[in-house]
């Protein structure tokens, strides 16, 4: 984002500011969903997950996480006459979304049904793929709209704004990331959520004196 400011006359350097910019908004998605299913298991399958769940294989699945969005990457060496980048651009910016609406639906359908899980364990796993979805459906769906437009008209000017509105959001990203990990934390709903009671409670204090 510094080198779109400073706005180098290399193209070298534009062109890897622009992959490295890819690659990790690519990776960004891939460790939402990372979030998603990690909820989703150690709500559906606690007992699976608690046996799983090592280092080593926290590792393994972070190391995936980054290599994975290299097989967009990949693309650009073969089959580009058959627009092979753009098609696969499309498949792994829509794929997540089934995957995150089938995370969270099943896994409040669980939460609805389980009682050893903790209040407010329950409103953190809640709030994490609630705020995981919206992430996803306010920064990249604009991306996604954008491609099936170019694809489907050639008004220059619903594409131009449409390329500007999810150009925003997309810079949005690194800022939604760190509202994603500090929401995470334990115990920071219940500090966010506790401070609008006493900001209520304040209030009403005042409108009573």
């Amino acid at each position: 984002m510094i080198c779109e400011v400073a706005r180098p006359r290399s193209p070298m350097i534009l062109l890897i500011n622009m992959c490295l910019y890819v690659y990790s908004v690519t990776t960004s998605v891939v460790f939402m969903v990372c979030i998603a299913l990690e909820r989703y298991l150690l709500i559906v399958f606690p007992l699976w997950y608690r046996c799983r769940r090592t280092m080593r294989s926290t590792v393994v699945i972070c190391a995936l996480a980054w290599v994975l969005p290299s097989l967009y990457f990949s693309t650009f060496f073969v089959g580009v006459r058959f627009k092979l980048p753009q098609i696969i651009a499309f498949v792994f910016q829509l794929l997540p979304l089934p995957l995150l609406l089938f995370f969270c639906c099943a896994t409040l359908r669980a939460l609805s049904a389980s009682v050893s899980v903790l209040p407010d364990e329950k409103r953190q796993i809640v709030g994490t793929l609630v705020l995981v979805l919206l992430i996803y459906m306010l920064l990249f769906l604009p991306n996604i709209s954008l491609m099936l437009v170019e694809k489907s008209t050639k008004d220059r000017s619903l594409t131009n704004i449409l390329f500007y509105v999810s150009s925003v959001f997309l810079k949005l990203n690194p800022l939604a990331d760190l509202v994603l990990y500090i929401f995470m934390k334990k115990g920071v709903l219940d500090k966010i959520l506790s401070s609008v009671r006493c900001c209520r409670v304040e209030d009403r204090d005042l409108r009573t004196v």
